[in-house]
């Protein structure tokens, strides 16, 4: 499952099919707003809609002022308080104020520029849209701002009228061996955001009774994992404690860009598998890349909790570590 809100490559098709479009972007917020910085919505020139920038409290209000825009070609900054009955309504305890960025197609966010957003998306590439407000000029940049990316932040540059948006691929999981853990460790990952993806050749392991409505590939793991793919916002997890199955991945992991490698098995077990590794000609640089024993280290006994030690690992790995 593609993870991606189709926002911007809405508002092109809407654009290049001749309806007129707008995308309205949370550039600020106070409070307990519905949306978080960075939240688009797509405006057709006959009212369509497409994502959220308030969960429904002013989304009415910022349909009309696009509309506008898009009759005048001028970009528009609205302010809006969001009440606490609004807030309530969409299910926050309270209220907050948002501001939100509108940019007709076109007129103001230049038709290749969005071209080339929706392209990056498209081959999982993380790129920021920098927006200068004052100048009006915008740019994709693929270099640069490394703690918005880790932190999924986007925002203004300190004192300065730079507008970031950052549009990071959705997270993978790529787990190799179905097994209790990764049972209990895919739903989790899940509801973090990730699309997991199970790997075991042994069809009584990955099968769909054990994982419903999971993508699973009962392929060797290095080839497996070459077809999942390795990029900058996958994590893999090695759990069958079987080195024919686990090291083919691991090699396969050890060369890619995904920011996260954890592997099951105690710190004897983990031993064995540097000697390996090094025996294969990885470097100590590279197999310091693994964390193993895999997870945080919080007495965790038992599926459950092993799986919840993983998902925090790499949660501080993706967000703070890199």
């Amino acid at each position: 499952m593609d993870r991606f809100d189709p926002i911007p490559e809405t508002a092109l098709d809407w654009h290049r099919a001749g309806r007129g479009a707008c995308l309205a972007t949370v550039t600020q917020t106070w409070g307990s707003a519905p949306r978080r910085v960075g939240a688009q919505l797509a405006i057709s020139g006959d009212g369509a809609i497409e994502g959220s920038v308030s969960g429904g409290c002013v989304e009415g209000a910022v349909i009309v002022e696009a509309l506008e825009a898009l009759e005048t070609g001028e970009m528009r900054e609205l302010e809006f308080g969001v009440s606490d009955a609004d807030a309530f309504a969409v299910g926050l305890a309270c209220g907050g104020t948002i501001r939100v960025l509108i940019e007709p197609v076109g007129a103001v966010l230049p038709e290749p520029i969005l071209a080339e957003l929706v392209a990056a998306r498209a081959a999982r590439e993380p790129v920021a849209v920098e927006s200068d407000l004052d100048s009006g000029a915008r740019r994709i940049l693929r270099a640069g701002y490394p703690a918005r990316f880790r932190a999924d932040r986007s925002g203004f540059e300190e004192e300065t009228r730079t507008f970031v948006t950052i549009h990071n691929p959705p997270l993978r999981l790529v787990v190799v061996g179905a097994v209790h853990i990764a049972q209990a460790l895919v739903p989790m990952a899940r509801l973090a955001g990730y699309d997991p993806v199970i790997i075991d050749p042994r069809e009584t392991f990955g099968s769909e009774a054990r994982f419903p409505g999971e993508t699973i590939l009962n392929d060797w793991p290095d080839e497996a994992v070459e077809e999942a793919g390795l990029d900058s916002r996958t994590a893999l997890v090695l759990l069958t404690h079987d080195p024919k199955l686990d090291d083919p991945a691991l090699q396969k992991a050890l060369v890619s860009e995904c920011f996260y490698i954890g592997a099951l098995g105690s710190t004897r077990t983990h031993a064995k598998r540097v000697a390996r590794l090094e025996a294969a000609g990885f470097t100590s640089e590279e197999i310091a890349r693994i964390h193993g024993p895999v997870g945080l280290d919080i007495g965790a006994a038992g599926p459950s909790e092993i799986a919840v030690a993983i998902l925090a690992e790499m949660t501080r790995v993706l967000r703070r570590a890199r």
